[in-house]
């Protein structure tokens, strides 16, 4: 994580310079025109809010930081010209059409799930790549992939809002219909995530929503194979980003998680809970958000007890072990032993 410098004997800290978009190492940083132009615009503006520092070196230092970052994704960037590609063909700049979605596949800085831009890095990306207009892409445990359209043109992309499907308008277009297939889960699928349509039954629409008391009395560690998720380091330091499929196969990319250890007032440990922290979180942030939208608690501050490193067959993590006291009746959670076994060093 980048800081600026500060002088001796000054007390005031130098904020932290949040870590550029993640692109793993050796692969070139491809970009769009649109996203070459974007990072250039983005330069600028901080340039302009450089000289707005003036003397004020922790905002200078600070500003200089994000512009060095920034440079260096600038002078390795690679402009990709899709007049050379096969325009029948899913590639990099390509928009595609598929499930009843439109995403566009772009650099990782220029990447936005919610807005259909998807870095060429994703899984699901890299699942489109090469494919065409009327494949079909069988992935275990996945929704299976239905490639409608592929273009090089303009075209409306699908933005996710709360889970349901929008289009925006390119600026360039006349409106454009699309469609959204009814069975549709309202959200980009990840490769490796299962369907979250899929039931025993055969009709998703003939299950009953679970209702609010349901929900609160299970507690499901939370996977989202297209979620951002900090890298640190042993210091718990933020050293980049990367989506959570890819820290989840074998690499043991080191990344932050926090455990809570539910206590009652006898001194029992009667809950344990888990969850990652999220990008641009603090430990402790992502814990007090997470307790209160999952358990229900607010205003109980918890207790940092450790910090470790735990480290399995596919993932590696920072463990930031916490309790809180509470004889609430709280979510029941998994009994199996690979979910105890998360909690074995605690």
């Amino acid at each position: 994580m980048s800081r600026g410098f500060i002088k001796e004997g000054d007390q005031e800290e130098i904020p932290m310079v949040p870590p550029r978009a993640y692109l793993p190492e050796g692969v070139p940083n491809y970009v769009t025109k649109e996203g070459l132009a974007a990072l250039n615009e983005e330069l600028k503006s901080l340039e302009a809010e450089r000289m707005k520092a003036g003397d004020n070196y922790i905002m200078g230092n600070f500003i200089d930081a994000k512009m060095k970052l920034l440079i260096g994704r600038i002078s390795s960037a690679v402009e990709v010209d899709l007049t050379k590609a096969s325009k029948d063909t899913v590639s990099f700049g390509a928009w595609v059409r598929y499930n009843g979605r439109v995403v566009r596949i772009v650099g990782v800085d220029e990447a936005d799930v919610k807005k259909g831009l998807v870095a060429f890095t994703s899984p699901i990306a890299k699942a489109l790549t090469g494919k065409k207009a009327g494949d079909v892409i069988e992935l275990k445990g996945a929704e299976r992939i239905v490639v409608e359209e592929v273009s090089f043109e303009p075209m409306e992309l699908t933005r996710v809002v709360q889970k349901k499907h929008v289009t925006t308008q390119h600026p360039t277009l006349r409106h454009v219909d699309c469609h959204v297939a009814p069975q549709s889960s309202g959200y980009l699928p990840s490769v490796g995530e299962p369907s979250r349509g899929s039931r025993n039954d055969k009709s998703a629409d003939n299950v009953t929503p679970p209702t609010k008391t349901d929900e609160l009395r299970r507690f499901e560690p939370e996977v989202n194979q297209m979620e951002f998720l900090p890298i640190v380091n042993e210091r718990g330091n933020i050293m980049g980003r990367a989506l959570y499929v890819e820290l989840h196969q074998g690499n043991k990319i080191l990344h932050p998680v926090v455990h809570l250890h539910i206590i009652n007032t006898k001194g029992a440990t009667i809950r344990r809970y888990w969850w990652h922290v999220a990008f641009g979180d603090t430990p402790e942030k992502t814990l007090q958000r997470k307790t209160a939208e999952t358990l229900g608690i607010q205003g109980v501050k918890p207790k940092l007890k450790r910090q470790y490193t735990r480290e399995a067959k596919n993932e590696k993590e920072l463990v930031y072990v916490f309790t809180m006291v509470s004889e609430e009746d709280l979510p029941e959670t998994p009994e199996g032993k690979d979910y105890i076994d998360l909690f074995a060093k605690d």
